[in-house]
């Protein structure tokens, strides 16, 4: 059985919230079951204080927290949901392999940093 995931992510960026309304709805099933759920950082912004983690660190990166405590950033947090979306447990299990997980990361981390940007640049926070 996978721990329930309690995702950190930001509303006030339109790609982040779009992507995220997309796997939600892909996710349904799984939220309904309680095994995931997805939340606004900027309405609890001291939610991931005991791990150090501030609002900007999850507007710069998506967060997770399963219901071990344990938690996870950037490409490890994408990869924890695809583990508990019906259909992408195939992407959780390519991309988690060590070479592919180290390029992904490094892909996902460059898209979020240009991501943070733009959204500071329109004035979004």
């Amino acid at each position: 059985m996978i721990p329930k995931l309690t995702v950190w992510y930001n509303t006030k960026c339109p790609v982040c919230n779009a992507g995220i309304d997309w796997q939600r709805n892909r996710l349904v099933r799984a939220a309904r079951a309680g095994a995931i759920e997805f939340r606004d950082i900027n309405a609890e912004p001291d939610a991931l204080e005991r791990f150090g983690v501030r609002v900007n660190d999850v507007r710069r990166r998506l967060h997770a927290v399963d219901a071990n405590g344990r938690p996870f950033v950037g490409i490890d947090c994408a990869v924890e949901i695809w583990r508990r979306t019906p259909g992408d447990q195939w992407l959780a299990r390519s991309i988690g392999l060590p070479v592919i997980r180290q390029i992904a990361g490094v892909g996902y981390d460059l898209f979020a940093a240009v991501l943070y940007i733009w959204n500071r640049l329109m004035g979004r926070w």
